[in-house]
């Protein structure tokens, strides 16, 4: 290779005349000298970034430190979506079993509707707008709002669990169960001829012809306010349901409660006898409310078509 140099203060032009050799040493010089340069560059950083100088800080560029804040930032909100996430599983597992027991409060049967199976959704495809994409700071909107809405709504079941145990554990402490297992078949509520006086009496209850030692329950739970020998109802149990409801068993040959006991709906509290102003085997059997004598009927009744209900659902 032939290189020509021409100055204005040459006479004549010079030429140089390179051979390949020297060619290629040029090159092997350049690279070798680019290769020291990177190392030399290197070095220094490393150097410059342990030192931790002021200097080097300020030439970090801004665009690091703005991905690590967003980094810092996503991983802060991660942390505290599945914190909530976590709480609304919670929430749902305790709306799940609240909403089992108000089911069987309620009456429905699980067939008819299960609370752990998702609801099914569907409908046509929206083309005419584009779909939006959630942001960060949507979605937890979105979450906190869902999370609010699960709390509200157990809330609002607890009160209803609440107001059907009140109304389930009422509908137990109203007289509606037959107190002997037989129809009533003797006097009924109202005026009527006394059987002794043979004038026109009222009277006060329902009378259960049976012969003595027939079994009689409690129409109702409640607390036994007298277990006594009366001289017109002859050995005769009262029992307080509450509410300022009574009901009196009257005429009993024995009686297996006394004066204090609680006893449950159905329980076995005296035997049919013949005791007190009576002319026969029966249980006399009334029903105050507020002190004022109401007809049992209506009570027992009540009783035999909530028990037909059940029975029908059942089927």
């Amino acid at each position: 290779m032939q290189i020509i140099l021409m100055h204005s203060r040459f006479t004549q032009a010079k030429s140089v005349t390179l051979s390949s050799r020297h060619v290629i040493f040029g090159l092997f010089s350049f690279l070798l000298i680019i290769t020291l340069c990177a190392a030399m560059m290197a070095a220094l950083t490393l150097r410059l970034a342990s030192a931790d100088l002021p200097v080097l800080r300020d030439l970090v560029p801004v665009a690091t430190a703005e991905v690590s804040n967003k980094d810092k930032y996503m991983k802060e909100n991660l942390a505290a979506m599945a914190a909530k996430l976590g709480e609304m599983q919670a929430q749902l597992i305790r709306l799940d079993a609240l909403g089992e027991r108000v089911q069987g409060l309620a009456g429905v049967k699980p067939e008819e509707f299960n609370f752990k199976e998702l609801p099914g959704r569907g409908g046509p495809e929206v083309t005419s707008q584009p779909a939006k994409e959630l942001n960060m700071e949507e979605f937890q909107a979105a979450l906190d709002a869902m999370s609010r809405d699960v709390e509200h709504r157990s809330d609002y079941m607890n009160v209803v669990e609440t107001k059907l145990m009140g109304f389930k554990v009422q509908s137990k402490l109203l007289p509606t169960i037959q107190p002997v297992n037989v129809a009533y078949n003797a006097s009924g509520f109202g005026w009527r001829l006394d059987p002794f006086s043979g004038r026109s009496a009222f009277h006060e209850g329902i009378d259960f012809s049976s012969p003595t030692g027939t079994p009689i329950v409690a129409a109702a739970g409640g607390v036994v306010v007298a277990a006594e020998y009366h001289p017109q109802f002859g050995n005769m149990v009262e029992i307080d349901h509450g509410g300022e409801i009574m009901t009196r068993y009257a005429h009993s040959s024995k009686v297996y409660v006394k004066l204090g006991d609680i006893v449950k709906r159905g329980q076995h509290i005296a035997d049919i006898g013949s005791t007190g102003r009576s002319t026969g085997a029966h249980l006399h059997f009334e029903v105050h409310v507020k002190g004022v004598p109401q007809n049992p009927h209506k009570f027992l009744s009540a009783g035999a078509n909530q028990a037909n209900l059940a029975a029908l659902g059942q089927k």
